[in-house]
C-alpha cells in the first residue's frame, strides 16, 4: 500500500468545482432569454413554409406538416419581392456610401481644421440628433415635390443620408480625437497635402468607425417604412418594407408568401449583425473612452 501511494506524493490533486446554484440560475435565465429572442425568428421561418389552413388550424407554432417552398417562388415572382429587394439594396448601399464619405470629410474638418463658425457648425450637426426623423415628413415631401424627385431613388436616399450624418459625425469625431496629430505633422513635413493626408493616413485608421457607421445606416435605411410609403408610389421604386405590404390582398391574405418576404428582408440584417457586431462594440467603446 505504501509503495502504491508514493507516486502520488508531492503532486497536487486538482479540485473539481461543481457549478453553484447561482451559476445554474444564471445560465438558465440566459438560456430562457435566448429562446425568447430567437422564437420570433423561428416562428417567422416556419410560417413562411405553411399554408393558411395550417397557420390558422391546429399547427400555428410547430414545424410545417408540408414544407411549401413554393411560397418563396410566389413571393419573388408573383409578389415582385426580387425587384423590391434590389431597390432596397440600391437605396441602402448608396445611402451608406454617401453618409460615410460626407461625414468622414466633415468630421476631419471639424476636428483638425481651424475656421470661423467651427463651433456653431459642429453644434448644428449635433443638433440634428435631437430631430425625430418622421417629424420632418411634410416639409421634406414638399421640397421633394418641388424638385420633382417623388417616385425616385433620390426621394429616399437624400433624407436617409441627411438624418444619418449627425450620428456618423459624432462617432467619427470621437475616433479622430484618438489619432495622434504627430502622424499628420510628419506627413506634412514630407510634403503631403491635406488631401493626401486624409486619404493616406486618416482614412485607413477610420475603417472600424466606417464599419460602425455602415451598420447603423444600414439598419436605419433598410427597415424604414414611413418615408418609403409617402415618397414612393411607383412599384418600380418601392423598397422591400413597402413591397411586402402589397402581398396582402384586399379580401384575403396568403400569409405563407408574406412570411417568405419577411424572411428575405430579415436575413441580410442577421448576417450583417453576426459578422460585424464585434466591430460595433469595439468602435463604440473606443469612441466613448478616447473621444
Amino acid at each position: 500500500m505504501t509503495g502504491a501511494l508514493k507516486p502520488l506524493q508531492g503532486k497536487k490533486i486538482k479540485k473539481v468545482r461543481l457549478p453553484g446554484i447561482s451559476q445554474i440560475l444564471l445560465y438558465a435565465m440566459l438560456f430562457a432569454i435566448a429562446v425568447i429572442q430567437l422564437f420570433p425568428l423561428y416562428w417567422m421561418i416556419t410560417f413562411s413554409l405553411k399554408s393558411n389552413s395550417e397557420i390558422f388550424g391546429g399547427n400555428p407554432v410547430g414545424l410545417p406538416g408540408e414544407w411549401l417552398w413554393s411560397n418563396y417562388s410566389k413571393a419573388f415572382i408573383g409578389g415582385n419581392v426580387g425587384q423590391y429587394f434590389l431597390n432596397s439594396v440600391i437605396v441602402t448601399g448608396v445611402t451608406i456610401v454617401l453618409t460615410a464619405a460626407i461625414s468622414l470629410m466633415a468630421s476631419y474638418a471639424l476636428t483638425r481644421m481651424v475656421f470661423k463658425l467651427k463651433g456653431r457648425l459642429n453644434a448644428l450637426f449635433i443638433l440634428g440628433l435631437t430631430v425625430p426623423i418622421h417629424s420632418a415628413l411634410l416639409p421634406i415631401f414638399i421640397m421633394l415635390r418641388s424638385f420633382k424627385l417623388i417616385n425616385s431613388y433620390a426621394a429616399l436616399i437624400i433624407p436617409y443620408t441627411a438624418f444619418a450624418i449627425p450620428m456618423a459625425i459624432l462617432i467619427f469625431s470621437g475616433f479622430m480625437a484618438s489619432v495622434p496629430r504627430e502622424l499628420e505633422e510628419a506627413a506634412c513635413i514630407d510634403g503631403c497635402s491635406v488631401y493626401r493626408i486624409f486619404y493616406s493616413i486618416i482614412f485607413p485608421l477610420m475603417k472600424p468607425a466606417i464599419a460602425t457607421i455602415a451598420i447603423f445606416t444600414f439598419l436605419q435605411a433598410w427597415n424604414e417604412l414611413m418615408f418609403a410609403v409617402v415618397f414612393i408610389n411607383d412599384a418600380k421604386y418601392k423598397t422591400l418594407t413597402v413591397g411586402i405590404q402589397s402581398l396582402a390582398g384586399q379580401y384575403t391574405v396568403e400569409w405563407g408568401p408574406m412570411g417568405a418576404g419577411l424572411t428575405v428582408a430579415t436575413i441580410p440584417t442577421l448576417i450583417i449583425y453576426a459578422l460585424m457586431s464585434k466591430k460595433v462594440q469595439d468602435s463604440l467603446v473606443v469612441g466613448a473612452v478616447k473621444g
